[in-house]
């Protein structure tokens, strides 16, 4: 509200107002236009016109529907208002819609009218840009959302109320929802448990969900293993148990900062994602992926950049939580030269991402892995990035008996028949995803001949397979090669990288 106060004392013309919340949103602007009492609130929509904000809505208002004359509209006033248009990002595209707002910009100068352009994406037009004043309007906060608690717990009996601790930790859960979400989310709450206890967080937490399917961009992932299902890698994993509470209000207090984010790197196949994965456990924070491939949009120009800044949004707000972004090296591998080959999209892509990492102050964790270490652009590697960069290199003989001996027990009653120092040798230079292929080529080959799988069988399975660390030798080797000055092994038995020999 003071920002939306300044910049319409200040005499700016047009201000777009990003924000799916029309009603809180329309609320602040009337309070914003109560501070001078001659200036008056409309409002537009394609479907009934201009109307005078506080008055019931018709069928139509000064035969206003379409765009153009309601700008016009809007010249022709004497006195000083401010006139929300919403939607009209619809109608940007249109020169004729694009002139007649040049043309109002112009004749609002020295006056007090402003246009506030209201929508829930952001669409600004070229023609536009050295003109508009930009503001996001927030997210409800603490004191809004426990408002909206209140009006359902006067719904409720007082023995089905919650205590004062619990209420903290509804209010908190629904950090991150609009006014609407919450009181929807409350309200379904209360009607499945007949009360708003600390045990309804839960249901709560469901909405946040919902939140991130609709984002289409984000993709909230649940997995059901725990970090110890995860062979080796002893380094990075005492890494990430040391910082299980580094989110924590006690954390702060004893000093430390928020964590930034980690970078793994790897040969493929050895656990690198399955670690982001089971991280989520392990600190207690939803996972979200975010999904490059969706995030570019060839059909409007902006249209990518705008998806990439709804998925951070929507990580922030339901933050504390870890972003996950998969395969960094294929998402921005080719940033550097993306001029020639989109347009530049790449490019402001991965400089809006950068400086969402440099900057952001909500306690978003960055876990990024990547295969192909010489596609990275440079900027992604550089110290204050990232709190940690690691390197996966393929199990050692020791932990890929520790993988055996997992993906046995997970298949498996009994497996002390089985000879793992066997198994292991076997497997040198197998990736952990190729030891497990293997021992399920094995078990479909004893399924066949409706028997139990035996050493033998896990055996052949392996002398029939062609690890990539064979296939592949040159650039497993360089990139260990590169990993050797510049990244922290995850393994802790590994005090310098192994050089195996095939």
């Amino acid at each position: 509200m003071r920002e939306l106060e300044v910049l319409t004392q200040a005499q700016y013309p047009l201000i777009y107002l990003v924000t799916p919340e029309e009603e809180r949103a329309e609320t602040a602007i009337a309070q914003v236009a109560k501070q001078e009492p001659e200036r008056k609130v409309f409002i537009w929509t394609v479907t009934h016109g201009i109307v005078e904000y506080g008055q019931p809505r018709m069928l139509t208002q000064h035969n206003t529907q379409s765009p153009q004359p309601a700008i016009q509209w809007v010249m022709e006033q004497k006195d000083a208002g401010l006139y929300i248009f919403k939607d009209l990002h619809e109608f940007l595209d249109s020169t004729e819609v694009k002139r007649w707002l040049r043309d109002a910009i112009a004749s609002f100068r020295n006056t007090y009218k402003t246009i506030v352009l209201m929508s829930p994406i952001q669409n600004i037009p070229v023609e536009l840009e050295k003109d508009v004043a930009i503001v996001d309007f927030a997210l409800p906060d603490m004191a809004i959302l426990e408002g909206v608690l209140d009006l359902q717990l006067e719904k409720l009996p007082r023995h089905n109320r919650c205590t004062p601790d619990e209420r903290e930790k509804l209010v908190k859960a629904t950090l991150g929802l609009t006014v609407d979400e919450a009181e929807k989310v409350y309200r379904r709450a209360r009607v499945v448990s007949g009360r708003l206890t600390e045990s309804e967080v839960e249901i709560v937490l469901s909405e946040k969900k919902q939140l991130i399917r609709r984002n289409g961009i984000l993709e909230y992932i649940e997995e059901d293993e725990t970090i110890d299902s995860v062979g080796g890698l002893e380094e990075l994993k005492r890494w990430l148990r040391n910082r299980t509470d580094a989110f924590t209000e006690r954390a702060r207090e004893y000093g430390l900062p928020q964590p930034k984010g980690m970078l793994i790197l790897g040969v493929p196949g050895c656990g690198k994602s399955l670690i982001a994965k089971t991280t989520s456990r392990l600190w207690g924070l939803p996972l979200l992926r975010l999904d490059m491939g969706r995030v570019y949009d060839g059909s409007l120009v902006g249209k990518s950049e705008a998806n990439l800044r709804s998925a951070l949004k929507t990580a922030e707000s339901i933050s504390p939580a870890i972003l996950f972004v998969d395969e960094l090296d294929k998402a921005f591998g080719g940033a550097s030269g993306s001029s020639d080959s989109d347009g530049g999209t790449s490019s402001r892509i991965f400089g809006s991402f950068l400086t969402w990492m440099q900057e952001k102050k909500s306690p978003v964790f960055v876990m990024a892995t990547a295969n192909r270490v010489d596609r990275l652009p440079g900027e992604f590697l550089r110290k204050g990035r990232f709190d940690e960069i690691f390197f996966v290199d393929l199990p050692t003989e020791q932990e890929r008996v520790e993988i055996f001996r997992i993906h046995l027990s997970k298949r498996r009653k009994e497996i002390d028949r089985f000879d793992f120092e066997q198994l292991a040798s076997a497997s040198d230079g197998f990736s952990g995803a190729e030891i497990e292929q293997g021992l399920i080529a094995a078990m479909y080959e004893s399924f066949a001949q409706h028997r139990e799988p035996g050493q033998l069988d896990i055996l052949a399975a392996i002398k029939a397979t062609q690890p990539l660390s064979r296939t592949m030798m040159e650039q497993v080797a360089a990139l260990r090669e590169w990993a050797q000055q510049r990244a922290r092994p995850a393994a802790s038995s590994v005090a310098e990288y192994q050089r195996l020999e095939f």
